[in-house]
Formats: structure tokens, sequence, C-alpha cells
């Protein structure tokens, strides 16, 4: 199999990588920031389809994605991955969600909280982001692979070991792929300390969601469009809580553990297609977890070909 530098180190470089790896390539990443320090650490990383066109890729991804969050709640216990119940709720009934044939089941529901008169219920997998890439980054290292730390001016020519180039750097896409239809859409989260919640909530019209993890409650969330300032502001913090509480009611008691935000890379339709010596995997906007493996296992047949 041949040489594969993939360059990015958030979900979807690693789940390129760990792809790449499985079917035999050799791999190294190369990236600005380390998984910890990517967007996709400060993920809230409930699986949905959020800000990703073109609808018919996505539901293909975001199914193939669903699947295989099922397959690792299963078998990889440390990987963060749980698969938990949770609702969708609606102040009018809404027509079924375009991605509706992405998920097993979904069922509606009128047991919805005040304010709200309509909903759906599904279980959905829920990513603990810091522990979730911890795994993906260990994987890629029992598989073989390595993560370098570097900083690119541009992305590497095709006279770097005949090395295939998977591009997966986000926002980044701007400068390294002269793409300036990739605009960032900011989103501020509030991090709560874990009161014994184990399901979902989500009004994707502010969006507001409250998601559980093991050891704390992510809540959420703003969709500032072109806005780059990664300041979390306590006006913005106050209203999420506030809106979380309507979903939630606990949120109000419970202690806030930190403020973060998160620059999510958007564009007009996710970029997944071979240039010359470049496959290009960018463009996901609040989706990059929910598209993660589909687009990985997309990569890795457009790397084959």
């Amino acid at each position: 199999m041949s040489r594969v530098v993939v360059v990015g180190a958030g979900v979807i470089g690693l789940s390129c990588a760990v792809r790449l790896l499985e079917t035999g390539h050799q791999v190294e990443v190369r990236a600005r920031d380390l998984p910890p320090d990517t967007t996709s650490a400060v993920a809230a990383a409930l699986w949905y389809p959020y800000l990703a066109l073109p609808q018919d890729r996505v539901t293909a991804w975001s199914a193939a994605s669903y699947a295989a969050f099922d397959d690792l709640a299963l078998t990889a216990p440390g990987s963060g991955v749980r698969m938990r119940p949770g609702a969708e709720v609606f102040t009018e009934t809404p027509a079924d969600p375009w991605w509706r044939d992405a998920v097993p089941q979904l069922d509606r529901t009128a047991d919805v909280p005040p304010s709200y008169t309509a909903g759906w219920t599904f279980t959905a997998p829920l990513i603990d982001m810091p522990v979730y890439l911890g795994w993906l980054a260990e994987r890629v290292e029992s598989l073989g692979g390595s993560i370098v730390q570097a900083s690119l001016d541009a992305l590497p020519g095709p006279g770097d070991d005949g090395a295939t180039i998977v591009h997966c750097t986000g926002l980044g896409a701007r400068d390294l792929a002269g793409d300036g239809s990739v605009a960032p859409v900011r989103g501020q989260t509030v991090v709560l300390e874990q009161w014994g919640l184990d399901r979902w909530w989500l009004d994707a019209a502010g969006p507001t969601y409250v998601v559980p993890r093991g050891r704390e409650v992510v809540v959420g969330g703003t969709d500032d469009a072109g806005a780059w300032d990664r300041t979390p502001t306590a006006t913005t913090a106050a209203d999420i809580l506030e809106r979380a509480a309507r979903l939630v009611p606990e949120v109000r008691e419970a202690r806030v553990l930190r403020h973060v935000v998160g620059l999510r890379p958007a564009r007009p339709a996710v970029r997944v297609e071979r240039d010359g010596h470049v496959v290009h995997c960018y463009g996901h906007g609040g989706a990059g977890v929910t598209l993660s493996w589909g687009c990985a296992d997309e990569v890795a047949g457009l790397v084959a070909a």
C-alpha cells in the first residue's frame, strides 16, 4: 500500500488516519494543533447532522458513522462513546427530518418540556471528545501510524516521498487550499458538573442542547456565522443556561466547570474529493463527529483509487 500524509489532527483527520491504517497504508498525521488543542476537542459531540450539506451525502455519511459509533460503544469501552436516548423538541409539529434514514428508529412523542408542543426521540451516539480524541490518537499509533506537530504554510507537494496527501484542516483550508468559501460559525458552550443526567435534549432552533457525559454535562449553544472571537462572554453564557434550563430545569442548580468556544468550519457543501495527489476532506460545519467515519470510509476509497 501507499504512503499517506494526513494534514490535520482533529476528529476528521484522525478518523481518516485510522481507516487508512486499517487498510494497510503507511500513515503520518501532521498538524499545527495536536488533538487536545483542536476544535474537535471542545465539541459537545451529540451525533446530529447540523450545518452540513448536501443532504443526500450527509445522510449517507451520518448513517455510516452512526453504525461505527454503535459498534465502538459495544466493543471499545475506553473510547468515550456511549449510545443514549434523547429527544429533539419543537414548538410546532415538524415533518420528518431530512436525515431520517440515518437512524434505525425515530419515534414521535408528546412528552416534551413546557413551552414545547412536539418532539421525536431516538438513540444517538454521545462522544466524550477529550477521551475519544485520546483513544483515536492511541489507535493511530497502535496501528503503526505517527502524529507529528508541524506548522505548514502549504500542503505538501507530490514530491514528498510520493505520498498521497489527505487534507483535513477545517478552517485551515482557507489558507492551505485557498478556499474562501470556508467560514467560521462560532459556538459557545458551558460545561457543568454531572448530576446524574443520562438523557440528551435538543432544540435545534436555538441551537439549545443539553448533552451528558460521564462526569460532565455540556450545554449550549450559539451559531454565530462569520465570528472569529474565541473568548467566551458572560452574557452569552447566561443566555445559554437560561435556554438550557427550559429543557432540563436541573441546569439552574448545576455547578459551572468552565466556558468554551469553538469555531465550526462551515462551507456551502462538505468537500470530499480527490484533486491530483491531494484528497480533500473538510467543511463539515457542526457535524464533524457525526460525519467522521462515513467520510473516512470515502477518503480511504479515494486514496486507493
